[in-house]
């Protein structure tokens, strides 16, 4: 399975909710960055992403965005071909 990566802090519920959409879909490893533990790990999401808010998950290379884009592209369908690519 490929790789998620999750920009995220302690105390964000959308951070929560993406995370389990994603155990649900049989994802064991989520790779979560906590940029309210290093402010430059925010700095660097944003660059990255050119959004503040958490959390923002990559799945491989994609930039998914955030949870509200996770669960939208799971409606659609596209995220179990993203996660099995």
């Amino acid at each position: 399975m490929v790789k998620v990566l999750m920009y995220s802090t302690a105390v964000c519920p959308y951070c929560v909710r993406a995370e389990q959409l994603l155990l649900r879909k049989g994802v064991k490893d989520i790779e979560k960055v906590r940029v309210d533990l290093k402010p430059e790990l925010r700095e660097e999401m944003m660059q990255k992403t050119g959004r503040r808010s958490v959390p923002q998950i990559y799945i491989g290379t994609t930039h998914v965005g955030g949870f509200d884009e996770l669960f939208s592209l799971d409606q659609q369908g596209g995220l179990d071909a993203l996660l099995a690519s």
